[in-house]
């Protein structure tokens, strides 16, 4: 029985590089702008070429 109550209170952290692929991801699903759309993620509007970068600056390991 023990179980699900230990399930229930373990909560993995999100590395700072899957977190920055996750954001860019969930916008350009939703992205009505030029994301959607986009062939490359630099074809895309202003905020998702932003979260793009700051995905390649995780994956590179800088910090800013």
């Amino acid at each position: 029985m023990t179980g699900p109550r230990i399930r229930a209170s373990v909560k993995l952290a999100e590395d700072a590089m899957l977190r920055a692929y996750r954001l860019w991801h969930e916008h350009t699903r939703k992205c009505a702008d030029a994301c959607k759309g986009a062939g490359k993620a630099l074809d895309g509007c202003e905020t998702g070429r932003e979260l793009w970068a700051a995905y390649r600056r995780a994956y590179a390991g800088e910090s800013r």
